[in-house]
């Protein structure tokens, strides 16, 4: 809770404005039963309308008075609680994007959005809730009762007797009601991950003919939360005619007690009504604070869910002594191992080998040997477990991470578009690039004629995810966007397993022609693919099991040249 209530220190004189419209507010609505009292004893009993005139204006003003405290304090409330979850929504944001894929792999996407979406709503209501009733209700309540007991000593107990059977009602619904809040925010972390699940994955879906399926799972996990909120919310619901119940018979038991006292003079008929209206500030100021405490345990609820995503320690950070040298692009990888975190063992071990600049060194192997795991080590998006890895002989754990980045063309092996145009997602590579910049890129990833065929050109829209254009298409504008950053060491995850032959080969051919002397780093499935390139890299396992060129690994690496007879004829070799 520490973390989140930070937020609202900048806040504090605006707070300290709000407890002082609240205190005014407060005087002015204790104010009212008395006037009207005075009306009713020296106005209307007497027939005094000069009295209830000069009365009733001042009521007038005074209301006045009261809707205009009431409206500054619910304008500073609201503007409190929406600029608090503003910043702790966008430090949530900017910590999740900081995080290293072990650190994403803690929650769910799901998860995710649900905390920075649902609880976040959760904790600015109570917020505003907090803010406006928090001082008003206390000093209301005790303002009245004071003024209550001043008015008639002898009906106080009838106050007693109402705030003790709300006292009880109030215990029963926190009691009930609170456990379940956490569950809650779990059972809608559960139903954002399968919607999510059920939208990403839909074409899988039906080809497996499994929407029924997938549209029970949804509804028993929609069914668990609709019966658990409904539990919830009749409960909290429950307590609002329970409550007026116990206030209509406060009203009610009090007129009854003080028919006796006006009898015998020891009361008035203005005293009677002003005590029931104090009775009800008392029983109102209760409900108040009984509403907050029912408020404030879903907000903390959803306080340390937030909370426990800023409060994680970000394992990949700048050394306190980051540098950003001059790079030319020379990958070093010097006895390299890694395993994943909690992972008994390694991922990768003893891997040793140097990219050249102006070469293209490529990495081949059976699935799981380790080739995306080893190139998504030195953008630093995991570190290493041993070893190092050096760029122009500079462990890349003491450059400055942007610097670092800045030098890297990264496409992954599922080409990521954005929502916005083609332009802007080939600017994500570069925001100074021109026309005629993205012309060139986009001619040299093979896209330049689907682009000019699309009828908003590069300004064609490109729906979320991409869903628009086709598995090449993205992929392609994937590699163009790695290309207008024009950086010094390129990595193609897989990235050309979504081209056709013709294609792959045009490209290669257009990389060869225009990456002057950057590094290019190649992961693939097809020999085709990396033929041609200075050094291939052969894992197996998560260990080097051969490098050289393709003919030199042709006749020394017996798993190169298992892969090699399993894709080419004997002519291709």
């Amino acid at each position: 809770m520490k973390k989140i209530l930070k937020y609202y220190k900048p806040y504090i004189p605006v707070m300290i404005l709000i407890v002082l419209l609240l205190f005014f507010q407060a005087m002015a609505e204790l104010s009212l039963p008395e006037y009207m009292s005075k009306i009713i004893d020296h106005g209307i009993i007497q027939g005094n309308l000069s009295y209830i005139y000069s009365t009733g204006r001042k009521m007038l003003v005074v209301s006045l008075l009261l809707m205009m405290c009431a409206i500054a304090v619910s304008f500073l409330a609201s503007r409190i609680a929406a600029g608090t979850t503003r910043k702790i929504r966008y430090d949530l944001f900017s910590k999740v994007t900081s995080f290293s894929k072990a650190e994403l792999d803690g929650f769910s996407i799901a998860s995710l959005i649900t905390r920075s979406t649902n609880d976040m709503q959760q904790i600015q209501t109570t917020s505003v809730m907090v803010l406006r009733f928090a001082c008003f209700a206390p000093i209301m309540g005790i303002g009245a009762f004071i003024k209550a007991v001043s008015t008639s000593l002898e009906l106080s107990w009838t106050i007693g007797l109402a705030l003790l059977a709300m006292l009880l009602v109030i215990l029963f619904a926190i009691k009930i009601t609170v456990p379940k809040f956490a569950i809650v925010q779990k059972m809608v972390d559960k139903l954002n991950l399968i919607m999510n699940e059920r939208l990403t994955g839909i074409l899988v879906i039906r080809a497996f003919n499994a929407e029924k399926r997938e549209e029970e799972r949804f509804d028993t996990s929609n069914n668990d939360l609709t019966k658990l909120n409904l539990f919830v919310n009749r409960a909290i619901s429950f307590n609002m005619p329970l409550m007026m119940l116990i206030m209509n018979f406060t009203a009610m038991l009090i007129v009854w007690a003080g028919a006796d006292l006006v009898q015998t003079g020891s009361l008035q008929i203005g005293n009677i009504l002003a005590f029931i209206q104090y009775s009800m500030q008392v029983i109102m100021s209760f409900l108040f604070i009984s509403m907050i405490f029912i408020m404030i345990p879903r907000a903390m609820v959803s306080a340390r869910r937030v909370a426990e995503v800023l409060q994680v320690e970000t394992q990949i950070v700048d050394h306190v002594q980051a540098v950003c040298p001059e790079i030319n692009g020379t990958v070093e990888f010097r006895n390299v191992s890694f395993s994943y975190p909690d992972a008994g063992e390694n991922v990768l071990t003893d891997i040793s080998f140097t990219a050249k600049p102006g070469e293209t060194t490529a990495f081949i192997g059976s699935t799981g040997s380790g080739k995306s795991t080893l190139v998504n080590l030195i953008p630093r998006f995991y570190d290493v477990t041993g070893g190092a890895i050096l760029i122009d002989g500079v462990d890349i754990r003491t450059i400055e991470q942007k610097h670092l980045r800045n030098a890297i063309g990264y496409v992954p092996q599922k080409g990521i578009l954005f929502s916005g145009t083609i332009e802007s997602n080939l600017k994500f590579g570069s925001d100074q690039a021109e026309p005629k910049d993205l012309e060139h890129v986009a001619a040299i990833s093979q896209s330049l004629d689907f682009i000019l065929e699309k009828p908003g050109k590069f300004d064609e829209v490109i729906s979320q995810g991409g869903t628009n254009v086709s598995g090449g298409q993205k992929q392609r504008i994937s590699i163009a966007r790695a290309l207008a950053r024009n950086p010094q060491i390129y990595i193609f995850d897989d990235s050309f397993s979504a081209l056709d032959f013709k294609t792959d080969l045009a490209l290669r051919k257009a990389l060869k022609e225009n990456m002057g002397n950057s590094t290019m780093l190649i992961v693939a499935q097809r020999i085709n693919t990396i033929k041609d390139a200075e050094q291939i890299i052969v894992l197996n396992e998560g260990q080097v099991a051969g490098i050289g060129t393709h003919h030199e690994l042709m006749k020394e690496c017996q798993i190169y040249r298992e892969i090699a007879e399993s894709q080419l004829d004997k002519g291709e070799m």
